[in-house]
């Protein structure tokens, strides 16, 4: 199992190049199965979750050729199960529910798994598809859900939910009627994901707003499209640059995707530029501390609240960081505190107090983002850090030591 090793200390300076957004591609590749032929797909990440849903829609019957440009052939689609084995490790791999059984009628989904950030229930989608006529049982462990066509209606999410409303609105493109989402999730992969449904030949009207209309259409056709970069990836890069009193030029970005991030940034005290295909991204003379509370889309994003809350450990003052999407993503707080910083924890709050400095340690990552927030930690850290089970941010970041290697670090990926 491999670690990451990080001397701290070191100014980062220089270019950084966004990959395409994990949360845009998955949906996306799922959406494939709508179609019968072959879609092609560009910007796509090279990541541990990328592979698993190719890994799944392979066993389902898809053909599949290339890697940042992908092709994907779905004429053959044989078997409509998910297995436990795939979807335990990635709970995105839910998003195939929806298109197989708007498509086939049919479906076994095992219930899933991924991060152990909070229970995240899939009820949302149970419930919204049984809206639709889709019968649907939970049995050993399987969602099985079967529909000889679904039928347009209007939906009302209790919370926002994105993998929700994109199953959903790949579901109903295939729904006999219109279909009405409300209180949909806003998010840019939402948008993406509407765009390439729309490519297909989809009729769609309002996605990025909480209200989403589908008309039904009698079927889809494949289609070319692009990954929208990831804004969280960009998001990590662009607190490392006020870190490490640094000077990043983020390439490649949607700065109107980051719009809740940048305006914390600012007043922290970063200065923050737009430039061709990107943002220059530069370190203020000292780190004020400012408060966060994490919200749906277009609110400050809950996969940025880990690397902020890094970030403002060695900020000058007291902040106050509110989480209020998922009820266990403080699980970096212990590691944090192994590395000196001061965090108090209170309900769904964290105090941060900031410290003159952070000291390397051995740590260990307990998601995707918490493992974001170590490695942040320890670039600035004083001394060497370890950080364990970073086969997490595989999941989400693509040759992340790389890339901090070539603006500067001290990192390495080693052998455990």
């Amino acid at each position: 199992m491999d670690k990451i090793v990080i001397q701290g200390g070191k100014t980062l300076k220089g270019d950084v190049q966004i990959s395409g957004a994990k949360n845009a591609a998955l949906p996306i590749l799922a959406a494939a199965l709508l179609t019968e032929g072959e879609n092609i797909f560009h910007n796509i990440p090279d990541l541990v979750d990328i592979k698993t849903i190719k890994k799944l829609l392979a066993g389902m019957g898809a053909q599949m050729e290339g890697g940042q440009t992908l092709k994907i052939g779905t004429e053959n689609i044989t078997n409509y199960t998910a297995p436990y084995e795939l979807v335990k490790t990635m709970r995105a791999s839910i998003l195939v529910l929806g298109p197989l059984v708007a498509r086939a009628g049919r479906a076994r989904v095992s219930l899933p798994g991924g991060c152990a950030i909070g229970a995240r229930p899939v009820n949302l989608h149970i419930k919204a598809l049984q809206a639709l006529g889709a019968e649907v049982e939970l049995n050993s462990g399987y969602i099985e859900a079967r529909a000889k066509k679904l039928k347009g209606t209007d939906i009302y999410f209790d919370i926002p939910t994105v993998t929700g409303t994109e199953n959903v609105m790949m579901a109903a493109t295939l729904a006999e009627g219109t279909t009405v989402l409300n209180n949909a999730a806003c998010e840019p992969e939402i948008v993406n994901l509407a765009e390439v449904l729309q490519g297909m030949g989809a009729k769609i009207r309002g996605a990025g707003t909480d209200v989403i209309t589908i008309e039904g259409v009698t079927s889809l056709h494949p289609t070319e499209a692009s990954i929208i970069p990831d804004r969280i990836e960009a998001g990590t890069f662009m607190i490392a640059a006020g870190m490490t009193q640094g000077e990043i030029n983020v390439r490649g970005c949607n700065p109107n995707h980051l719009e809740s991030l940048i305006n914390k940034l600012r007043e922290t005290g970063m200065k923050i530029t737009p430039i061709k295909n990107g943002l220059k991204v530069s370190a203020g003379r000292k780190i004020n501390s400012v408060d966060i509370k994490t919200l749906p889309y277009p609110g400050f994003p809950t996969d940025l609240q880990a690397q902020m809350m890094a970030y403002m450990t060695i900020a000058g003052g007291l902040s106050v960081i509110t989480e209020t999407v998922f009820e266990n993503r403080f699980m970096h707080v212990s590691e944090l505190l192994r590395m000196g910083a001061d965090i108090v924890i209170q309900g769904n709050n964290a105090i941060v107090r900031g410290v003159p400095r952070l000291r390397g340690a051995q740590v260990m990552a307990t998601d995707l983002r918490a493992s974001a927030s170590l490695i942040l930690a320890a670039l600035v850290a004083e001394g060497s850090s370890e950080i364990s089970r970073v086969y997490h941010i595989d999941r989400g970041y693509e040759m992340i030591e790389k890339k901090f290697s070539a603006l500067g670090a001290d990192i390495q990926r080693v052998k455990a």
